[in-house]
């Protein structure tokens, strides 16, 4: 008897992504055999684009290469410029930064919530997590004049100092509540565990051999979150959250659980600013800004995992080389692995667990 084998395209399209990602998938009947993710449809050229521009002329693009969560990237280019000019950033300056990390991380959850429910054929959680996200952007909106790419972050400091408080006391106190509706409605939902419990088992090994950072490596039992290290979160009192879980649902629960910490974050930035003097800080000239010759790198941690930009100087006012290391990238990697074995059906379930955003993999 002669066992045939069906290869299907599963894109170029949106599965899960919030980008064009194609799947070239082998199937036994609905059992998946092979995966080959095909990646580079957006072709941005953000890292080559850098080598034309100036520092501050690349500055206000970054934002897009996680256009969810693009404080993270400015803070990182400026966190090359800081650190290469010895620029140390004031106690008001950092816990503004932090604070606008922490709610850019809050919305990026929100919308991964949303998107991963409706993936799974929910309705009501998605227009639930959006209408929470909307009060974070309406701030954001506020402070920067954009609702996603925001161009806030400067060299050694902030554009302008913080205003609107109490919007963000606002979205402090209603956010934990209404988290609470979502796991309500979500988190022990039959209908949602039998499609992520068990599916797309990441071993803590397998974890580390691909590179995996972020929740998507904390939900497979590794404790590691760069905050914890990061001189920009010295002084916060917050706890990584990790769980022994390793599927989509253990994933879903910690995007849950940092969303709450998060706020603890938040409240703690809150409560300093609310107290602090007017901003003084000593912005870097971007007119003739230029790195001293030598390599820099640095990195946080964002909502997909870490983060990192590696920059090489000439001496000039332009990058020799950049490059971005981005948490998505290496996610798309492990679909190689994690759907042999699944189901047709439910490859969309471990493919949006995953929390992949193509920007930062075509960039």
């Amino acid at each position: 008897m002669t066992i045939t084998t069906l290869k299907l395209n599963l894109g170029p399209q949106h599965p899960s992504t919030h980008g064009v990602l194609r799947l070239l998938l082998e199937l036994d009947g609905e059992k998946i055999l092979s995966c080959e993710p095909d990646v580079g449809y957006l072709h941005r050229g953000m890292e080559k684009m850098a080598e034309k521009m100036s520092y501050i002329q690349y500055l206000p693009t970054v934002d897009r290469i996680d256009y969810l969560a693009g404080f993270f990237y400015s803070e990182l280019l400026c966190r090359i410029i800081e650190n290469a000019t010895g620029i140390e950033l004031p106690d008001k300056v950092r816990a503004i930064r932090v604070m606008l990390l922490e709610l850019n991380r809050i919305s990026s959850h929100l919308l991964w919530v949303g998107a991963f429910l409706m993936d799974l054929g929910a309705v009501s959680p998605f227009f639930y997590a959006f209408r929470e996200r909307e009060m974070i952007l309406r701030f954001f909106e506020k402070l920067t004049g954009q609702r996603m790419m925001y161009n806030y972050f400067v060299f050694g400091g902030v554009r302008k100092d913080i205003e609107y408080l109490d919007d963000v006391n606002e979205i402090i106190s209603v956010l934990p509540e209404k988290i609470n509706d979502y796991e309500k409605i979500i988190t022990e939902n039959p209908i949602f565990l039998r499609r992520t419990e068990k599916k797309g088992v990441l071993e803590a090994g397998k974890a580390i051999n691909y590179a995996i950072t972020g929740v998507n490596l904390r939900a497979s039992g590794i404790d590691y979150d760069y905050r914890n290290q990061d001189s920009l979160y010295k002084g916060f009192d917050f706890r990584t959250i990790v769980l022994e879980g390793k599927d989509a649902w253990a994933r879903y629960k910690v995007r849950i659980m940092e969303m709450r910490e998060s706020i603890n974050i938040i409240k703690q930035a809150l409560d300093y600013l609310k107290k602090a003097k007017p901003l003084e800080q000593h912005l870097i000239p971007p007119v003739n800004l230029k790195l001293p010759e030598g390599d820099y790198t640095a990195q946080i941690e964002a909502p997909r995992g870490l983060a990192c930009c590696f920059v090489r100087s000439d001496g000039t006012d332009k990058p020799c080389r950049l490059k971005w290391r981005t948490g998505s990238y290496y996610s798309v990697n492990l679909l190689r692995e994690l759907l042999v074995g699944e189901y047709l059906n439910d490859a969309i379930a471990v493919a949006g667990s995953l929390d992949i955003i193509l920007p930062e993999v075509d960039k």
